[in-house]
């Protein structure tokens, strides 16, 4: 990115994480190679890859500000069960 190899708004690290379903899909219409999405550095491939279930959640915001849907602790501390 910053030799300007790949545009600033559609690059591996922008379009990151890539899925398993996304880069073993039939089309592909990112600039940049699917190998260079799978493995973006190549200690990646040699260590192994824990592939992402999901992209992005309500893009970066979503990822940054999870909402919890968990019992509040209170809960927990009035009975000790739930």
């Amino acid at each position: 990115m910053a030799r300007g190899e790949y545009p600033a708004d559609n690059n591996v690290l922008v379009n990151a994480p890539h899925t398993i379903a996304l880069v073993s899909a039939d089309s592909w219409s990112f600039p940049y190679s699917r190998e260079k999405a799978a493995f973006p550095l190549p200690y990646v491939m040699e260590l192994g890859k824990c592939w992402p279930p999901v992209r992005r959640v309500d893009n970066a915001h979503g990822d940054r500000t999870l909402i919890c849907t968990c019992p509040s602790t209170e809960l927990y501390a009035e009975d000790g069960s739930l």
